[in-house]
């Protein structure tokens, strides 16, 4: 964000006194692997998404995502999930890893909640990769290698 030193603050959109500056994200490429249902409009939908990246034969959940679809999409990815769910944890439909999709996010940092050991900032979903299939998804070596290279910058 950047701000004229003397501009108050004022809610809404005030335009002039304060720029945001946005960055390109990094992107990556991953497999859905679970999904639950969202909040508000979106409760009886399975909109929350969990995403995995290859570490070798398995799939490590690296991220979870909420937007970026359209409503169409979504509907689509809803159905996809309910009819490919392979097991339930409470609200959470663990589904067959079919469907590849590209994540933006403005960082990257290490983890302990995850199981990759890295966890994506301000994560969402840029389009789905119907042109990718699930194991052309990117790998956690690779998502590591990005890690050191920002964390080399800092």
């Amino acid at each position: 964000m950047l701000k004229r030193w003397d501009s108050p603050y004022t809610p809404g959109r005030t335009t002039g006194l304060w720029w945001k500056l946005k960055v390109e994200p990094y992107t990556t490429d991953v497999v859905m692997i679970a999904a639950e249902p969202g909040h508000g409009k979106r409760a009886g939908l399975l909109t929350d998404y969990t995403f995995g990246v290859w570490d070798g034969p398995a799939l490590v959940p690296i991220t979870k995502a909420y937007s970026g679809l359209t409503d169409q999409e979504i509907a689509e990815v809803d159905r996809f999930a309910r009819r490919h769910t392979v097991a339930r944890h409470g609200p959470v439909h663990e589904v067959e890893p079919l469907l590849v999709f590209e994540i933006g996010f403005e960082a990257i940092q290490a983890s302990t909640r995850h199981k990759s050991g890295i966890a994506l900032r301000f994560p969402r979903i840029l389009r789905m990769r119907k042109d990718k299939k699930p194991e052309e998804a990117d790998r956690l070596q690779a998502m590591r290698e990005l890690l050191e290279k920002v964390e080399a910058r800092r």
